[in-house]
C-alpha cells in the first residue's frame, strides 16, 4: 500500500481546497512550528536508526514512521475541513434531528444528565479525548511486534475513513445538536463546543483566511469521525493480543462519551460507522493487493 502517495495526494487535495475556499496556512506562524517540527524529526528518525545496530532500531524506526504517517493524515483531514466548510450550503440537522426521532434517540435527555452530574462529565472528557492515545498504542503494538501489515491496514483505513468523511461532510453539515436543539443559556459546555455555529458562517462569509494548526477546532458532525475512529480502533485492537480487551473497553467508553463530548446526533454516529466498515474493507483489499511497502 503506497501510503506515502495516498499522504501526498491528500495534501495535494487539501492545498486546492484551501486556495478555492482563500485559505492558507502560514508555516511560519509560531504556533504551527511544534507540529511541523515534530513531523519533520518523526520521518527523520528512520533512516537515522536504520543506519545503526541499535537493538531496537527497527521497531523504533518503524514506530517512528506509523506516527508520522498517521500525524500527517490526522493534521491533514482536520485543515480539510475548514475549506469544506467555506464551500458548502445549508445544514443538514433537521434530517439529521428527524432520523433520531426516528431511533427514539433523546439527545437533550443525554445532555441534561451529562450537565447535573459533574463525574459524568470529567469521565466523558477523558474517554473522548482516548481518541489520540488508542492509536498511539495500537501503532506501538504493531512496531514493537515488527507487525508491518496490520499496521498499513490500519494507517490505510484510518486514511479512507478519513477521505469519505471529508467527502460526506461537504453534502451535510451541520450545526450539531447542541446548537439546534437547546435553548437558554448552556449549563455544560462539551468538548467540541459550538464551533459549527461560529466558525461555519463565518468561513462561507470569507472572514477568516489563516488555518492555525494549533487552533483546529472540529467542525464536522456528520458522519462522525470519532464514531469512525473508534470502529477502526475496535477492528484493529482485535488482533492485538494481550492489548485487545484494554483497548476495545476505552474505545467503547469513547463511543459513549461521542454523543455529548463531541455534540452528535446518533445518526452521525451511524453515518460515521458505516463510513468505517467501507473503509477497512477496501483497506484489506489495498493491502492484500498492494502489501505493505511504502
Amino acid at each position: 500500500m503506497q501510503l506515502w502517495g495516498a499522504l501526498g495526494l491528500s495534501m495535494a487535495i487539501c492545498a486546492v481546497l484551501l486556495w478555492k475556499a482563500e485559505l492558507r496556512v502560514d508555516l511560519l506562524r509560531p504556533g504551527n512550528a511544534p507540529y511541523l517540527v515534530g513531523l519533520a524529526l518523526a520521518f527523520a528518525v528512520r533512516p537515522a536508526l536504520a543506519r545503526t545496530g541499535f537493538r531496537w532500531a527497527k521497531p523504533a524506526s518503524d514506530g517512528a514512521d506509523y506516527f508520522g504517517l498517521f500525524t500527517a493524515m490526522a493534521l491533514t483531514g482536520a485543515v480539510s475541513t475548514y475549506p469544506l466548510a467555506a464551500l458548502s450550503q445549508g445544514f443538514a440537522d433537521a434530517p439529521l434531528q428527524r432520523i433520531d426521532e426516528a431511533l427514539h434517540f433523546h439527545w437533550l435527555a443525554w445532555y441534561e444528565t451529562v450537565a447535573a452530574h459533574p463525574s459524568l462529565q470529567r469521565l466523558g472528557v477523558a474517554a473522548y479525548q482516548s481518541i489520540y492515545l488508542i492509536p498511539a498504542a495500537l501503532l506501538a503494538a504493531f512496531a514493537i511486534r515488527g507487525e508491518r501489515r496490520e499496521a498499513h491496514r490500519f494507517l490505510a483505513g484510518f486514511w479512507l475513513a478519513a477521505l469519505i468523511t471529508l467527502s460526506l461532510y461537504l453534502l451535510m453539515p451541520a450545526l450539531g445538536p447542541l446548537t439546534y436543539l437547546w435553548k437558554g443559556p448552556i449549563p455544560y459546555m462539551p468538548t467540541s463546543a459550538i464551533w459549527q455555529e461560529q466558525l461555519i458562517p463565518a468561513l462561507r462569509a470569507r472572514q477568516v483566511g489563516l488555518v492555525n494548526l494549533d487552533e483546529l477546532r472540529g467542525l464536522v458532525s456528520a458522519p462522525s469521525f470519532h464514531t469512525a475512529s473508534g470502529v477502526l480502533y475496535i477492528a484493529a485492537a482485535w488482533r492485538c493480543g494481550r492489548l485487545r480487551w484494554p483497548l476495545i473497553f476505552l474505545t467503547l467508553a469513547m463511543l459513549l462519551a461521542t454523543p455529548i463530548e463531541g455534540t452528535h446526533y446518533l445518526s452521525d454516529m451511524i453515518i460515521g460507522a458505516a463510513v468505517a466498515l467501507v473503509a477497512l474493507m477496501a483497506a484489506g483489499r489495498l493491502v492484500e493487493r498492494f502489501g505493505a511497502a511504502h
